[in-house]
């Protein structure tokens, strides 16, 4: 499989159901009271946990992401005035060194917290399969090539006789990785294969080309910006979800009672499972097939470029600790407690904790870790997997919730 095109999102969610012998407990689809009209037996204040979740872990998240993918455009504004001007004059590349450390810090930065995002993939993220998610991020699915061909139709403003349309193109020209590629890519080689390649490309010099890729980025993180608030948009206010999640309930509601909006938001903590666990570290060791075949593949680490791959799984275990203790307010593992569980509640903030700590002790990418120190990347793997084996069996038991389709009938 080629480097520029990975997995579909689908494709990572059926390996875990459709391959087995990872050696890794069989869950159950529901809580065993899902369904019944009081679904569990306390008197616990599921509207307070919604409101807390969506207004104090969530909408601070969306809006951070507006934030730091403004400052991205800044940052990468100020590495293209840099690169044009050594363009002019290579006497010094000072200057041009510090804004491309900027720019490549803006990038860490705005990944760190879309990685927070990703764990959070309710309503807006997943209306049209997705769609606004995938323009901002589309990994699995990337197209370098796509990405240089685009780089020279946006510098012409034209795409087969059409002015060029950011907002038109496909996710995978685009997003947080194309901007990775255009960024952390030590080659200025174009990585098209045959007959279609970027126009004039090989006849440019390497620091033309640095502008040329940096004016695009730019283009990019524009775009990245505008769906971050579209997000955001879609997200709070009057008809936002958000809204929509903690009117549960009330007459006119798309859902029936409050327990179907906790169900809703627990449903976001199982990216954890399917993609995490199974994309992110399964698939590079070899534990599920991938580029390589079956054996350990660091080529399809999620940010091998920029060697964030490890950084990205933390922002995820983070997220997942926010949404499951409500960070200052109520969360689920408060719910667990109200539901006399409390051996689960502390069991499951533990091993989130454990996989926190082992995430965070890399002194390597995790590329390089495969590479060097298998054992420890499947230490990792193990220690995710003890969070989604409770997520699996007691957490969703004693709430009487539903899995998501994604982990739903996985024995992984």
């Amino acid at each position: 499989m080629p480097s520029q095109h990975r997995y579909s999102l689908l494709s990572i969610a059926l390996m875990g159901v459709l391959i087995s012998g990872c050696n890794e407990s069989t869950s159950s689809d529901a809580g065993a009271d899902y369904g019944n009209q009081d679904n569990t037996s306390s008197d616990f204040d599921q509207q307070a946990l919604i409101e807390n979740l969506v207004d104090g872990v969530i909408t601070p998240t969306f809006e951070h992401f507006v934030s730091v993918s403004e400052q991205q455009i800044t940052d990468i504004n100020n590495y293209c005035t840099a690169a044009s001007d050594y363009e002019q004059d290579t006497s010094d590349s000072s200057a041009l060194t510090q804004a491309s450390t900027n720019a490549k810090n803006s990038w860490s930065n705005t990944m760190s917290v879309w990685q927070q995002v990703e764990m959070m993939q309710l309503g807006p993220l997943l209306n049209d399969d997705g769609a606004l998610r995938n323009k901002i991020y589309s990994w699995p699915v990337i197209s370098r090539c796509g990405v240089d061909l685009d780089i020279v139709s946006f510098e012409n403003n034209d795409i087969n006789g059409v002015p060029y349309d950011i907002a038109s193109r496909t996710p995978a020209r685009k997003g947080l990785d194309a901007i990775e590629y255009l960024l952390f890519n030590q080659s200025f080689e174009h990585s098209c294969s045959g007959s279609v390649t970027p126009a004039g490309w090989d006849n440019r010099t390497d620091n033309n080309r640095r502008v040329a890729r940096c004016e695009f980025a730019n283009e990019v993180a524009r775009d990245i910006n505008y769906n971050a608030q579209q997000l955001l948009s879609q997200w709070s206010g009057p008809q936002g979800y958000g809204t929509t999640l903690k009117q549960a309930g009330e007459t006119g509601s798309r859902f029936d009672t409050v327990h179907e909006a906790v169900n809703k938001l627990s449903d976001a903590l199982f990216y954890i499972d399917s993609v995490t666990k199974d994309g992110k570290l399964a698939t590079p060791l070899g534990l599920f097939a991938n580029s390589c075949g079956t054996s350990v593949c660091a080529q399809d680490v999620e940010s091998p470029l920029a060697n964030h791959s490890i950084e990205n799984i933390t922002s995820n275990l983070e997220a997942l600790d926010a949404l499951y203790t409500g960070k200052e307010g109520l969360g689920f593992d408060d719910y667990l407690i109200d539901e006399n569980d409390t051996a689960t509640a502390q069991a499951l903030g533990e091993r989130i904790t454990t996989a926190l700590a082992n995430s965070r002790s890399y002194q390597t990418s995790l590329a390089e870790s495969l590479v060097a120190d298998e054992s420890k990347v499947l230490a990792t793997h193990n220690d995710v997997k003890a969070v989604t084996d409770k997520l699996k069996n007691e957490f969703i038991n004693t709430l009487a919730l539903e899995l998501p389709q994604t982990s739903a009938g996985d024995n992984d």
